[in-house]
């Protein structure tokens, strides 16, 4: 195993929670947070391996990402975690996710051969596009399309920088930890000063 493996695997843990807690919201059952736990760690990560050919998807046959996304909602469960107390703790959660999976999502879309334009528009669909089908599930306005939260722009801005990094001679754990460093102070900064790109 090695760091990419370990940052994917704390995206998946992280989104996970987020996805049990937001089935907590909206009062579902185990099943439903099962679901939408799932959906939300996997969600983008699937249309990505789908969009670059790669088979069998990511989490087909993995069984530690299967046992990070029920250990959620065990969690979830035993300790009755209500998603108001922890508000702030899973924003701050949420914005290291995305930062974690729009690195490993550039990574595995450069190992298949895309250019770099197309790695980050990989990047950014496997770090938002799981809680866009979780909130499209709740019947809710999905984080990545609403106004005054540079969501998927955090992401894009962060894997841009990303790939700019990687050509010039710098120790890729380094690159790696800037870019997600960056994506989370994005989103933290535009949601504290509710910056939004201009309306169309």
């Amino acid at each position: 195993m090695n760091f990419l493996d370990l940052l994917a695997y704390a995206g998946i843990f992280i989104f996970a929670i987020t996805g049990a807690f937001k089935a907590r919201t909206y009062k579902m059952d185990i099943f439903g947070a099962a679901v939408l736990a799932f959906v939300t760690a996997y969600g983008g990560g699937t249309l990505r391996d789908l969009l670059i050919g790669a088979r069998p998807v990511s989490w087909v046959n993995d069984n530690i990402a299967l046992l990070l996304v029920l250990a959620s909602i065990v969690i979830t469960f035993l300790f009755q975690l209500n998603y108001r107390q922890f508000r702030r703790t899973i924003f701050f959660t949420d914005a290291v996710g995305i930062g974690l999976f729009t690195v490993t999502g550039i990574e595995k879309s450069l190992a298949f051969g895309l250019n770099d334009t197309y790695a980050v528009v990989m990047g950014v669909i496997t770090a938002t596009f799981g809680g866009l089908i979780a909130d499209i599930l709740c019947n809710a306005v999905p984080n990545l399309l609403k106004r005054g939260e540079l969501y998927a722009t955090a992401c894009a801005i962060g894997g841009v920088i990303y790939i700019l990094l990687k050509k010039i001679p710098l120790e890729h754990h380094i690159n790696l930890s800037i870019c997600i460093i960056i994506i989370v102070a994005v989103r933290i900064y535009s949601k504290r000063k509710r910056l939004s790109l201009p309306e169309i």
